[in-house]
């Protein structure tokens, strides 16, 4: 008796958690104006499943909570720009709905939509010299890192305190997979002798990712943020693995790249071909750190928002078939996302093993 109950809670707490982003996206674009009103009903009647899914996954300059009975909830984010101008700062809450403030703006159509630029006296919309804005992305990462600090603080001074205490609580959580990361990552693919002055890195960017993609499925502030299915944070983050592998490269990595061993001399010169393979090889690893990550965890938001949105495309044809259509999807949706719990893990897993196995041919010694 207690599985269909459960079942019943689970799917009510999912419709009262993504009814109103629902509201949010058909409404994102309201103006204080009769026109836009009409032209709002008109848009409530066909839902755009496109703008919903790719509304949630953007970046954004407030932090959205709910939207009730019309009235949005959100938390505003400072605004920061260097512009023609100099320096100008303000809350995102006042541009809002196409309004301006000290000559800032942001869009919500045309060239520049959802984008800051500066608005002149003539209307001449130009892009913002230096953006350095608290977006929610970057609000999240804040948060996540804050998160961490205090997680790892508390865990290490635990330890200091209690050293010959058998781990419980955070400890007894953390720990295993502290280890995996030492022992199963690190240790096996860089080797007994570097091992430990790669492992803090290894370890930083497997529980940051871990923890933004467990905190980007959950649904209600402060979780809901894309970080790391936005692809400029995997780039940032593939470019300290690669920065890192070029750093410690030893002789017989640049060796191995610049004059390969066992291959015949003419394919090395006077064409160097085998070279200019291995230094594209060289580039091409942190691309594919990048995109498979971003890719990934995009994707995987994109599936569970589509099932969701099944349930407004099917009810725009008539109510009755949006809820005869909406128990399957809802199952749909809850499978993506317990199905998306594991590829948090596996992501996590996938970024960290592939930067250890680049920082141990780096390392790696002459045989």
């Amino acid at each position: 008796m207690r599985s269909p109950s459960l079942l019943i809670r689970i799917l009510a707490l999912l419709f009262m958690l993504m009814g109103p982003q629902v509201v949010k996206a058909q409404q994102a674009h309201e103006l204080p104006t009769e026109k836009h009103q009409d032209s709002t009903e008109e848009n409530e009647e066909n839902f755009d499943p496109g703008h919903f899914i790719f509304d949630h996954i953007v970046d954004h300059y407030s932090w959205h909570i709910l939207t009730y009975q019309g009235h949005h909830v959100s938390v505003p984010l400072p605004i920061i720009a260097f512009t023609s101008e100099g320096l100008k700062i303000c809350l995102s809450n006042q541009l809002t709905h196409g309004h301006s403030h000290k000559g800032l703006l942001i869009p919500e159509e045309g060239t520049y939509e959802g984008e800051l630029v500066e608005l002149d006296a003539e209307g001449v919309l130009t892009p913002v010299k230096l953006d350095l804005s608290i977006t929610k992305n970057v609000f999240a990462i804040f948060f996540a890192t804050g998160l961490m600090l205090w997680v790892f603080l508390s865990v290490a001074k635990q330890y200091k305190r209690h050293p010959e205490t058998a781990p419980r609580g955070l400890q007894s959580f953390l720990e295993p997979l502290i280890l995996f990361v030492r022992d199963d990552i690190a240790r096996n693919s860089i080797g007994e002798k570097h091992y430990e002055r790669f492992t803090p890195f290894l370890l930083t960017i497997f529980f940051f990712i871990l923890l933004n993609n467990l905190l980007g499925l959950v649904p209600i502030f402060p979780g809901g943020a894309n970080v790391t299915g936005n692809i400029t944070v995997t780039m940032s983050l593939a470019l300290f693995t690669f920065i890192m592998t070029t750093i410690s490269g030893n002789k017989n990595y640049w060796l191995h790249i610049f004059n390969p061993r066992g291959i015949p001399w003419w394919l090395k010169l006077p064409l160097p071909l085998i070279p200019f393979i291995e230094l594209v090889g060289v580039i091409i690893k942190p691309f594919v750190l990048m995109v498979r990550l971003f890719a990934n965890i995009t994707a995987g938001h994109i599936i569970v928002l589509g099932f969701f949105s099944l349930i407004f495309i099917f009810g725009n044809m008539t109510p009755l078939a949006g809820y005869g259509v909406a128990p399957f999807s809802l199952v749909f949706t809850i499978f993506m996302s317990v199905l998306e719990l594991l590829v948090a893990f596996i992501q996590a897993y996938v970024f960290t093993i592939l930067s250890a196995i680049y920082f141990g041919m780096a390392v790696d010694e002459a045989h």
